[in-house]
Parts: C-alpha cells; structure tokens; sequence
C-alpha cells in the first residue's frame, strides 16, 4: 500500500525471475486466459448469486418462517459471519495448495449448504444452511485473486480484477428479475435446490479447467507462513486504506445483498415485480461499474495517476450518493443506479495491495482485507435490520422509512470516519517515512 502521495514501491524478491517471465509469456495466449477467467467467473457468478438471491425471495422467507426485520438480517448476514471466519486460514491455503484446489473443495460445502437451506424449516435451519453457502463460496473472489497475481503483469490486476468482478455482477443480475421469474414456476425452496446444482457444477469446472501455479516457488513452513501472515497485519500501509475499503464493502455488499429490495417495497412504495426490475438495473450499473473503473484504473496508471487514487475518488462519491439517498429518496432510481455503479470502487483496494505485497503474500493479503470486509458486512447487514426494527411496522408489515433512513446515516458516518483516518494516516506515513 501507499498514501496519496508516495510512488509505488514494490518489495523485492528473491526468486528466479525466468519461470515468472515463461508464466506472463503462456498467460498471454487466448485459450490459456479463458481457462483462467471463465471457471472463477462461473465460480464468483454462482458465489454473488448466493450473496444477493435474498433480496428478492424476503418476503417469502418472512412469510414462511415467521421472521421480523433483525430474524431476517441475522439469516442473511451468517453468509458474511462464515465467509469472514475463514479468510485467515483460507489465505493461507490459497498461497500453500493453489486456489484450483481451494476453490474447488470448498464450493463442494456451498453446494451442501444450499440443499440444507432448500429443506430447512426453521430458523435454525436456515442459518446452519446459508452459513455453510458463506464457507463454501469464501474463495471464490480470493482464488481467482490468488491466480492472477500469480499469472498476470502487475499493471493489468485492476481490469483483471475488474473482470472477474463483473460476472459477481452476473449473478446479482441473475438474483433479480430470473429469480422472481423463477418463483412463478417453483418457490424458494426449489430455487435453492437449482442452485446447489450449479455450486456443484461451478466445482468440477474449477478444479478440471483451471491451471494449476508453476511449481518454481520453494514451499513455506506452516511458521514461515505465519510470518508472512504477520507481515501483512503489521503494515502501516495496509492500515491506512483497510478501514475505508472494509466499511465501504460494508456498506455496499450489506445494502445491495439484502435492504435494497425492501427500501423499494417500504420507501419508494414499489411492488414485487417493479422492484424486481430495480434490482435488475442496479446489477447493470454494478456490472458497468466493475469494467469501467477497472479500466480507468488501468489507463491512468500509464499517465502516472495510481489506481488509490481512482479508489480514493470512486470511494468518496460513493459516500455522497448514500447521503442522497436520506436525503432526496424521491430520487431513488438514478441514486441506485449510481449506488451500483460507484460502489464497485471498493474493489480497487485489492489490486493496490497485490501491487504492493510480494506473490507469495497475495493470497495472505488479499484474505486479511476480505476479512475485515466480510465482518463489516456481516455486522452491517444484522445491524441494518435491529436498527430498522425500532420502528414500528405499518399496517401491511412493511418497516418505517425512518428506520432505514437511521440505518444509512449510521453507515455513511462509519464510511466518513474512516476517509479522513484514510488521509490523516496518509500525512502521518509520509512524515515518518521522511
């Protein structure tokens, strides 16, 4: 990482740099890429589908099972509460076995987990199955994370990244209007049962398409890999940026995975089917969103300009369209339109943190990052709903606005907190490092 002001720095290696220079020359071929990018977005596709699935089918879970808003943010964020548990140790597999392996193994537990879901009955139940989706599905951004710091020149990891982030925004899209088509057809149980299908599937194309790293690195001990992991906590420079890009992905993966679809229901006074078709839209802008600053970022680091600041910027306008969602509601189509285009700035963190931090240290620093991420959201997404909870429901069970206008407050004020930490921070590295 890097404050506002200094140049790029990478730490040096050691290793032979000829098997890394025959690495970059085969991830230029076509078909070589496609192995690398087509089974980690069908592996993030299905992942994001997860994430984001329960903003539609709420009111049938509400119904179903009897749950209030904080029953229901509690079921939604144990997603978030297993995916966090696991970044630690996930890190630390992904730079020992490769994130082929991994990833493989891992959406195995998704697909379990989304069977389990399909047959709960209770509350309980529900949990247990959507806490073994988060598990399973923890690796799937990390992995892929992992394979291209391992196989791609540094200056292509945003577009890269960029990339692989857009078909997460395929599976948000999926999650809209497909889902609420589907529930014409079958409930939520049998959309559930479809998408265990699809984890299991999305597993053996990852583990028999996607290459494995080259095995030119020497293996570290379990203590050295610790080492490494320590490393990364004890940076002042991924301090600096982490708590901002944490409570932006807070913010952003807690709102559009869940509280979108019922503040269009309670505030904008949408049905189903029209808030459906919103969700729809939000996922195009997030799509857009991913390929657009990715490349942005590209470019502009060729002209000098790094891709924090693009971060930086994108991050703070994604603040601003939060205040005037509370403020100007009336507004809420183009806001949201902005909200899914701007939140994916979050994502240009990674990318500055793979740049900075040695390969073999990618999967380590990338996890530690999402870690926090993924606690902030799971907090975020639990929190919005006890908030919203205070507020008494109307008289066709639908939440207060004022409820949701709190919720949002609380998180913007988390967000603003944490930006001028970004910068104080900044001038502090700086005045040390002189």
């Amino acid at each position: 990482m890097m404050n506002g002001h200094e140049p790029l720095v990478r730490i040096p290696l050691n290793h032979d740099l000829l098997p890394r220079t025959l690495m970059l020359n085969q991830a230029g071929s076509k078909q070589f890429l496609l192995r690398l990018f087509l089974p980690f977005g069908l592996g993030y596709f299905v992942s994001y589908l997860f994430r984001t699935v329960n903003a539609v089918i709420a009111p049938d879970l509400v119904a179903d099972l009897g749950l209030n808003a904080a029953d229901l943010g509690l079921l939604t964020s144990a997603y978030f509460f297993t995916f966090a548990a696991f970044q630690l140790p996930l890190g630390v597999l992904l730079d020992r076995f490769g994130p082929r392996r991994v990833e493989a193994g891992l959406l195995m537990i998704a697909a379990i987990g989304a069977l389990v879901f399909s047959q709960a009955e209770t509350l309980t139940g529900v949990i247990l199955g959507r806490a073994l989706i988060g598990l399973g599905v923890s690796a799937c951004l990390m992995a892929a994370f992992k394979a291209f710091a391992s196989w791609l020149p540094n200056e292509r990891l945003p577009l890269a990244n960029g990339v692989q982030m857009m078909s997460g925004g395929l599976g948000a899209l999926t999650a809209t209007t497909p889902v609420q088509a589907a529930l014409q057809i079958t409930d939520w149980r049998g959309v559930f049962g479809g998408l265990a299908g699809i984890a299991l599937l999305a597993a053996i194309v990852v583990f028999i398409v996607v290459p494995d790293e080259m095995q030119n690195k020497k293996h570290e001990t379990f203590a050295e890999q610790l080492q490494g992991l320590h490393s990364v906590l004890t940076d002042r420079h991924f301090w600096q940026i982490a708590p901002w890009a944490f409570t932006a992905q807070a913010a952003y993966l807690s709102i559009q995975g869940l509280w979108t679809g019922p503040w269009l229901r309670d505030v904008a006074g949408l049905g189903r089917d029209e808030a459906a078709q919103i969700l729809w839209w939000i996922a195009i802008a997030m799509i857009a969103g991913y390929f657009t600053l990715g490349r942005l970022a590209e470019q502009l680091a060729k002209r000098g300009i790094r891709p924090v600041i693009v971060a930086a910027v994108g991050m703070s306008l994604f603040i601003l369209v939060q205040l005037l969602l509370v403020v100007v509601p009336q507004y809420g189509l183009a806001l949201w339109l902005g909200f899914g285009f701007l939140g994916t700035a979050c994502i240009l963190p990674y990318a500055v943190l793979s740049q900075f931090f040695p390969p073999q240290l990618t999967g380590r620093c990338n996890t530690s990052l999402n870690l926090l991420v993924f606690v902030g959201a799971f907090s975020a997404q639990w929190l919005i709903g006890g908030i919203i909870s205070l507020w008494p429901t109307n008289g066709s069970g639908g939440y207060s606005p004022s409820g949701y206008q709190a919720a949002f407050l609380f998180l913007i004020a988390c967000q603003i907190a944490a930006a001028v930490w970004y910068w104080l921070a900044g001038k502090w590295i700086k005045d040390r490092d002189r």
